[in-house]
């Protein structure tokens, strides 16, 4: 009898046991780099963030979540042109030294905080930016004359399921193919998740896509065009600490860059993220010395040593 009753608790403890989720691991100690002794860029090289809140209508006064964040890079030496992506979900080092995802930086700490953030996280230092909210984003498209992209079956049924007006591709979408986008329908094309199973890694390459065929698209634009655009940048903006100046500058660069073959890259590299539930959030962690290693690497070979 007794044998009988201490199976029987040991089998409604192992039952309960697998009834309860598994606690959350906790992430590693992340160790950022000191930004005061970062290096600066190298010559020619000049770095520019730009983010959009998660917010047709996020002011500077109430910023929402970060929900897409690319770093552009002008190289004027090597001639390159880089769009790097950042993951929202990646768990950073927050300012007071606590653990946290990187999309709560801007929201919580400023976009001073933000550059420094990813700085000491990835070895590359910036303090140039730009933020948008979605709205933004969408005009900005829509002064370029749209942005052709190509979408797949998958994503085809999404954006038709999301109700995407019948006239903001040209054709009207119907299936998978190459469309035309007005702003509104590629701000929706940016944010999709949910199809292509690659989550967030998709959306960060869905960003990169239209960037780098927007800059294509503009390879051979004129000064006066280029200085519409920019206008039409500066009337559709958050925040900035870029002065009038500054925008000039980098109207420049630009300038310079025109032909150059837009490159991309995801940050951090999908091999050096881990998936994890943290604050009751399904969050990232990440090998940052590894990722600092590959995309020092990546924005460094184009510099050629002579001999």
């Amino acid at each position: 009898m007794l044998k009988r009753i201490l199976s029987f608790l040991l089998l409604t403890c192992l039952l309960t046991t697998a009834c309860v989720p598994a606690l959350a691991a906790q992430p590693r100690p992340i160790y950022p780099l000191d930004y005061d002794t970062m290096p600066e860029p190298p010559e020619g090289q000049h770095h520019f963030l730009l983010t959009c809140v998660d917010s047709w209508d996020g002011t500077s006064s109430n910023m929402s979540n970060t929900d897409g964040t690319i770093l552009v890079t002008m190289d004027t030496v090597t001639r390159r042109l880089v769009f790097t992506t950042f993951s929202r979900e990646m768990l950073i080092q927050r300012p007071d030294g606590e653990i946290g995802r990187f999309t709560y930086i801007a929201k919580n700490y400023g976009m001073e905080a933000m550059c420094r953030t990813l700085s000491t996280h990835f070895g590359v230092k910036v303090d140039k930016y730009i933020v948008f909210n979605m709205d933004n984003v969408q005009d900005i498209i829509d002064a370029m004359g749209g942005v052709y992209i190509t979408v797949t079956d998958a994503e085809a049924d999404y954006l038709n399921r999301y109700r995407i007006s019948r006239d903001s591709t040209t054709p009207s979408m119907d299936k998978g193919g190459t469309y035309l986008f007005g702003g509104h329908a590629a701000v929706i094309y940016m944010r999709i998740r949910k199809v292509g199973g690659d989550g967030d890694n998709g959306r960060m390459r869905r960003m990169r896509t239209v960037l780098s065929t927007l800059a294509q698209k503009y390879s051979d634009v004129d000064l006066g065009s280029a200085m519409e655009l920019l206008n039409a940048v500066r009337g559709s903006i958050v925040e900035t600490n870029m002065s009038l100046s500054d925008l000039m500058e980098a109207l420049n660069y630009a300038f310079e860059l025109r032909g150059v073959s837009p490159e991309g890259l995801q940050m951090p590299p999908t091999e050096a993220m881990e998936d994890i539930t943290y604050a009751g959030m399904m969050t990232r962690q990440v090998d940052f010395e590894y990722a600092r290693q590959v995309l020092a690497d990546f924005l460094d070979q184009g510099f050629v040593v002579a001999d």
